[in-house]
């Protein structure tokens, strides 16, 4: 069985009361149920952890090794900031699809670079919360 880590990053926590018109209605909970549904389905083992704190992303991503074979992650504002992350991704190995609700390229010019996709195998942006499903579609593609 896949073992998957899903990684999601600062502010995620707010996803459904946090600008709506952006970020859509649907809360954190939802999306991991719904990636729990789909892994049934698919036969794989997710870990799913949140976190505001930058240190602690690269912490999971680094013990992930050894335990994981692929990472989800939305990095959320991390995204166009944090080259720890970004390092993290590159020396851990491990197949890793970046995640974002939104379409970062169609927001503010700060928003849109992203320092983990040039690390990432792929991008998956823009739909929504569909947005994880089609990033553990496309990373279970990768990694079988």
């Amino acid at each position: 069985m896949k073992r998957i880590l899903v990684i999601h990053g600062p502010n995620l926590n707010l996803l459904g009361k946090r600008e709506p018109a952006v970020y859509g209605k649907t809360t954190l909970l939802q999306i991991n149920n719904s990636l729990k549904a789909l892994s049934r389905r698919l036969k794989v083992k997710l870990t799913i952890k949140q976190t505001n704190v930058e240190g602690e992303i690269v912490d999971l991503i680094q013990g992930a090794r050894a335990k994981f074979d692929g990472i989800l992650i939305n990095p959320a504002a991390y995204t166009h900031t944090s080259v720890a992350i970004r390092d993290a991704i590159a020396a851990s190995g491990i197949a890793t699809i970046e995640v974002h609700l939104s379409n970062i390229y169609a927001r503010e010019e700060f928003r849109q670079k992203s320092l983990i996709s040039p690390v990432a195998n792929g991008t998956v942006l823009g739909f929504g919360s569909k947005s994880y499903l089609l990033g553990l579609e496309a990373l279970l593609d990768i990694i079988s």
